[in-house]
């Protein structure tokens, strides 16, 4: 395999950045696969510089396409997140970033007939077991990347991807709330353990002495407050029904401080050990179903504006925001919530492992 390299396509999906393979041209053998992703990727190490890996958590990812057999569902999709400095490869949490490439990758691999005009494409995620559909924009028939939509995070526009989430609640730790309360206390300090698509631990910034405005390097560079986190969140996982996390990818962390710029929240994200330049796309989600709760440590930060049953709020973090639209149930529950992303192939070939 090796010798004569893997077919892979390598694109921008949201904020993140990786490699887009189908499920056939990887090693059937998980051990074998992952073996040969983290060759890819140049993992284990820091600079990554023997692979494709562009050593940050969020350019060492990977999707794994196949037609679905699912009835009503076009493809699957397992995301893997090719740790940078260690020899892990791990599908312990779902990428919505990275999803934002499943659609238009799986037409251009001919797993799915494009329309003239806009194609919906309906993903099973593997990895949580719930739904999304993706929509791309096919002129004729054929994927565009070009248009005027743009995300904060990446420079230029490009094509408008949305994205709706639907039954993302409880998706890895069983229930919206696993604790089955708004709000716990993990070593004096309140949190809320939520998981709308993603295991998040959303924390009150002033409560870890920090603002929650700082910047990414100075968060990391601060040894006590990376210490305490590390250690609520090793004491959250049994809470969420994750088990031990030590070696795991999720649960996140998200610091929540009031918005500064007309948004709903402002968030710096921990992922879980290096801090997001942005916020994840189901990582956004989760946090903005947690301003929506009632007693959580969000709730009483954040302006969700007017009642309604769509809501629009904006999730600001260090490099811009992200807009989540949530629509919620008659009792005030989000029963599902889209996002708008983008996506770019940056090349299609083989990749050597």
């Amino acid at each position: 395999m090796s010798d004569n390299g893997v077919r892979c396509m390598w694109m921008r999906g949201g904020t993140s950045k990786g490699g887009y393979f189908l499920a056939s041209d990887l090693p059937a053998d998980p051990a074998a696969r992952d073996a040969f992703l983290l060759r890819v990727m140049g993992s284990p190490d820091p600079r990554q510089i023997d692979g494709m890996g562009g050593a940050d958590p969020l350019t060492s990812k990977v999707a794994v396409v196949r037609k679905s057999a699912r009835p009503g569902v076009d493809v699957d999709y397992l995301f893997l997140q090719v740790f940078v400095d260690r020899p892990v490869v791990t599908d312990a949490q779902n990428c919505g970033n990275i999803l934002a490439g499943v659609a238009p990758f799986a037409i251009e691999r001919g797993l799915v007939p494009a329309r003239d005009g806009g194609t919906d494409v309906r993903i099973f995620m593997e990895n949580t077991g719930q739904v999304a559909v993706a929509s791309v924009t096919t002129p004729g028939g054929t994927v565009t990347y070009e248009g005027d939509a743009r995300i904060d995070g990446v420079p230029g526009t490009s094509a408008a991807v949305p994205i709706t989430f639907q039954d993302t609640a409880g998706s890895s730790c069983g229930a919206l709330l696993p604790t089955g309360n708004a709000a716990d206390e993990i070593d004096g300090i309140s949190v809320t353990l939520i998981d709308n698509g993603m295991p998040c631990i959303v924390l009150r910034a002033q409560d870890l002495g920090v603002t929650g405005y700082e910047e990414p390097a100075e968060l990391e560079e601060n040894t006590a407050l990376r210490e305490g986190l590390e250690t609520i969140r090793r004491k959250a996982g049994p809470m969420m029904n994750l088990g031990d996390v030590a070696q795991k990818s999720v649960p996140k962390l998200t610091l929540v401080a009031p918005p500064r710029n007309g948004g709903a929240i402002s968030t710096r994200t921990f992922i879980p050990h290096r801090c997001h330049s942005s916020i994840g796309v189901l990582g956004a989600v989760s946090v903005a179903t947690a301003c929506l709760l009632p007693g959580s440590a969000a709730a009483v930060l954040a302006n969700v504006g007017e009642d309604g049953r769509r809501r629009a709020l904006s999730i600001e973090h260090p490099t811009g925001e992200m807009t989540v639209l949530a629509t919620l149930d008659d009792r005030g529950a989000v029963v599902s919530a889209a996002i708008l992303r983008t996506a770019r192939k940056l090349f299609d070939g083989v990749v050597f492992g």
